[in-house]
């Protein structure tokens, strides 16, 4: 089964990634201050289908094409009925759905900067609110 997900332009150094999956949408929204990249004006947001006998080495190729000049602040994912793939700069997650363990993920990100609220892939994300 295929994976889809979001991924937004501006977070990639390198769009040639783009190439290697079907992109079924694209949406483009205004930067604002809860998006915590005041160097950009808008955010174009690629919703993707990635085939399932790709997945791995389009994780790793998104991995590497990550922003690195603004700490690492960026994530994608995809994901299909049995796996989910969290994709920061240089380091990928595959959770398996069937005993989704999100915290390690989330820890994560946060500790690279990304505020809890974009991190919102994750059932777990009513226990950071209440933090």
């Amino acid at each position: 089964m295929n994976y889809k997900g979001v991924i937004i332009e501006e977070s990639l150094e390198n769009k040639e990634v783009l190439k290697e999956m079907a992109i079924l949408s694209a949406k483009v929204e205004p930067v604002t201050e809860k998006h915590k990249t005041p160097w950009l004006k808008k955010w174009t947001l690629h919703t993707v289908e990635v085939s399932e006998n790709q997945a791995d080495e389009i994780a790793k190729k998104i991995s590497n094409s990550l922003d690195s000049e603004h700490g690492g602040s960026w994530y994608a994912d995809f994901k299909n009925d049995k796996f989910h793939y969290v994709i920061f700069r240089d380091k990928v997650f595959k959770v398996d759905l069937s005993n989704a363990k999100y915290r390690e993920v989330m820890e994560y990100g946060i500790s690279l900067g990304i505020p809890w609220y974009q991190l919102d892939f994750s059932p777990e994300i009513e226990e950071w609110k209440r933090k």
